[in-house]
């Protein structure tokens, strides 16, 4: 994924996908093997494999070989870099929010203080 510049980018391509999504809600409850992974998808073992290695290369599961079966699991570091992320957008959000709010009271108040007429457009 040469065009994704950082983890965190390869991260939310991979959960733009619906079947990538399954994927990680299937492997929330633990460890599965591949197999047992596909079954309830429709569609090819090399394609699914395909959805795997877009996960793994995301940092988001990490697979290993145990006898003839390959284990998938969730690998969490990732998950939190994104919730981190996300909790910082939302806060950054929050305080435009806050300081909107306090500019539009600000602005109420200047109105009612010198008897321009307040209320929605002015009214």
């Amino acid at each position: 994924m040469p065009y994704l510049s950082t983890p965190l980018d390869a991260a939310f391509h991979a959960l733009s996908d619906p079947t990538r999504r399954a994927v990680i809600s299937r492997l929330a409850d633990g460890e599965l093997p591949v197999t047992v992974l596909a079954e309830p998808f429709e569609m090819a073992l090399p394609s699914f494999t395909q959805h795997l290695k877009v996960l793994e290369a995301s940092g988001l599961i990490a697979s290993e070989k145990r006898g003839r079966s390959r284990w998938c699991r969730l690998e969490r570091a990732r998950f939190d870099e994104a919730a981190e992320w996300m909790a910082a957008e939302r806060q950054r959000w929050a305080d435009r929010f806050d300081r909107l709010e306090a500019y539009l009271d600000d602005t109420h108040k200047d109105d009612d203080e010198h008897g321009k007429p307040t209320g929605p457009l002015g009214a």
